[in-house]
């Protein structure tokens, strides 16, 4: 069981599942961002928590997640399969979600619910409405979390054991991301062009074309890098 090869198996699965799971967590860190204060602790948690059941259970569904992959109709002259789909509706729900969010920076809209006695059951609603949507997208994340998670290891604690330790990752670092987004502006514009960008490749992929994902990373993590030293320079220019 702990073999040398089983242990770096391990490693590399969960460095994988955390890198895949960036995504996620800036997803879950902009819809909290819209919620009383007091309530995006929970909501983050439960978003989690929602992540972890979604993969596990696909994890343990393994006959149906393989048949996923076989085709279910034919559209413009190829086979498409369910999981074509699900990329296919999940993209275009992440690009309509970004889009939206977007919009309403730029045009200083804000539809985040007001805390006191009045406004009690839209926040309820808000709050519901938010965990149904983390959800919905965790099912298209956990997709591709799951395939390849089955792709690099054969062993089923390998799987499971990766995905609860990058999801415990996850659990730790949503708090201080979600503060860093809504401290910086500009990082919150930056994470929703990362969603819109990650919503384009779900498309893409979903209409059957490969995306060598390592690009995409490649381009995210370098225009972070970029924002954070102007963030560094701003500072340093106001401490003058």
């Amino acid at each position: 069981m702990f073999t040398v090869e089983a242990l770096i198996a391990l490693l590399t699965l969960t460095s994988l599942e955390i890198v895949l799971g960036i995504d996620n967590i800036i997803f879950i860190a902009i819809l909290v961002g819209r919620l009383p204060k007091e309530k995006q602790a929970s909501a983050r948690t439960l978003g989690i928590a929602l992540a972890l059941i979604t993969r596990l259970a696909l994890l343990f569904s393994l006959s149906w997640l393989m048949g996923l992959t076989q085709p279910v109709l034919t559209a413009f002259g190829r086979s498409v399969s369910g999981r074509d789909l699900i990329l296919l509706f999940g993209g275009l729900f992440l690009i309509y979600k970004a889009t939206k969010e977007i919009h309403e920076k730029v045009t200083g809209e804000n539809d985040t619910p007001k805390t006191g006695k009045g406004s009690t059951n839209a926040s309820r609603k808000a709050y519901i409405g938010l965990l149904i949507q983390i959800a919905l997208v965790d099912i298209v994340f956990s997709l591709d979390s799951v395939i390849t998670a089955v792709g690099m290891a054969q062993e089923l604690w390998i799987m499971v054991t990766a995905m609860i330790t990058s999801v415990l990752v996850m659990l730790f670092a949503s708090g201080w991301i979600s503060d860093f987004v809504s401290r910086n502006p500009t990082i919150k514009m930056l994470a929703l062009s990362f969603l819109l960008m990650i919503g384009f490749m779900l498309t893409v992929e979903g209409t059957g074309q490969h995306v060598a994902k390592g690009y995409l990373y490649f381009a995210m993590a370098f225009s972070l890098v970029v924002e954070l030293l102007n963030i560094r320079v701003r500072k340093v220019s106001r401490g003058k």
